[in-house]
């Protein structure tokens, strides 16, 4: 179920004219980017080396859905700059053009199974290319003038599962010690102390928050919620780690947008924020819900559960994540507008209404993987 907008967005931007989010051709950097540009006046920098999970679909869609709007008063609101942070050179370069009052940075590595078959890659992506963002960030922060400077922030979004594995009880707050256990999370950690370390060090305004498991529209399909879909419509094995008693946290990806927006404007400099959407599942329960799903909304191949087979289970797999929300919640006033069985069946509605999209990601996957 959805409730009234947490906040009015042009008041909450304030005097921001110029953002600069990386990653914004992803799954939740789109979903910030057609935010920003529909509810907002701002001028959108959206910093992506499209490499083959990038996808700028829905943001063409919702271009050609504003019209006259999506044109501002010194040109398009929406500029692509395809670049890659790992090339520090052209990160400076970006930074310079987007000339940003806010940096939101997404742009990473973030599938778990890459991570143990190829961790250069995330080495490079998460740490070295947030390096790169970091100082070029410094330099157009430090040159700002006196009237910019004190309202400028780089937020950066990193995940929970910097802070390992859970038992049975309890949940990640800001305090968790990070123990990641990956090499995504692992560098994701790595990329969070150097964002600390650029605020303490150099003084740069940055705000950090790390989200829970993310779902929603336009996710690309090598996920798990995406995968258990696709793979029950074309009739093929849907394939469950281990035992499937992994827990993990899901958020609504607009809830998380609401998170970020509120973390990017009133968060404290320097501090932390954890988003979590009360939304806990056993990887099974959540399986065997989605399937219960699409046998009440796509009755043929019913029943999809009976297509559920345990695989090895990943290497190092983490137990169990859980987020407790509450700072985020008592200083900034943010809530989960979506519960994870509404959210779950709008997922899966939008799946079924979007198939040619998701054949064309698909593809994309395979020709990713070489095959």
């Amino acid at each position: 179920m959805t409730s009234a907008p947490l906040f009015d967005l042009p008041e909450l931007l304030g005097d921001c004219r110029r953002v600069l989010v990386t990653g914004g051709a992803g799954f939740i950097g789109g979903a910030v980017v057609r935010r920003l540009l529909t509810g907002s006046s701002v001028t959108v920098f959206n910093l992506d080396k499209l490499g083959y999970a990038g996808d700028l679909t829905s943001i063409e869609a919702v271009l050609a859905d504003l019209g006259a709007a999506a044109e501002g008063p010194e040109g398009p609101r929406h500029r692509l700059l395809q670049v890659d942070l790992s090339d520090g050179a052209a990160t400076e370069a970006a930074v310079r053009q987007a000339d940003p009052d806010l940096i939101l940075h997404l742009a990473a590595e973030s599938h778990v199974d890459r991570s143990i078959e190829g961790p250069g890659a995330f080495v490079s992506s998460n740490v070295v290319g947030t390096f790169h963002l970091l100082e070029a960030a410094r330099r157009h922060w430090e040159g700002l003038s006196a009237s910019r400077r004190p309202h400028f922030r780089l937020h950066h979004i990193s995940t929970d599962e910097v802070f390992g594995s859970l038992r049975a009880t309890g949940r990640f707050s800001e305090t968790t010690p990070y123990d990641p256990r990956s090499p995504y999370s692992a560098s994701k950690a790595g990329s969070d102390h150097l964002v600390n370390a650029w605020h303490h060090t150099y003084g740069l305004p940055v705000v950090l928050t790390n989200c829970s498991n993310n779902y929603g529209p336009w996710q690309f399909p090598e996920k798990l919620i995406p995968v258990v879909i696709l793979r029950a419509l074309a009739g093929e094995p849907i394939p469950l780690y281990g035992d499937g008693a992994n827990v993990r946290d899901w958020l609504y990806v607009e809830d998380h947008v609401d998170a970020l927006l509120l973390a990017a404007t009133r968060g404290q400099a320097g501090r932390s924020y954890c988003v979590g959407g009360y939304g806990e599942r056993a990887n099974r329960e959540l399986v065997e819900r989605l399937c219960d799903l699409l046998d009440r909304l796509q009755p043929e191949g019913a029943p999809h559960a009976r297509l559920i087979t345990r695989v090895t289970d990943r290497l190092g797999h983490d137990r169990r994540y859980a987020i407790d929300p509450a700072r985020i919640e008592a200083e900034l006033g943010w809530r989960p507008r979506h519960d994870l069985e509404s959210g779950l069946e709008a997922t899966v509605r939008w799946y079924l209404a979007h198939r040619p999209w998701c054949e064309r990601m698909q593809q994309r996957l395979q020709a990713g993987r070489g095959g």
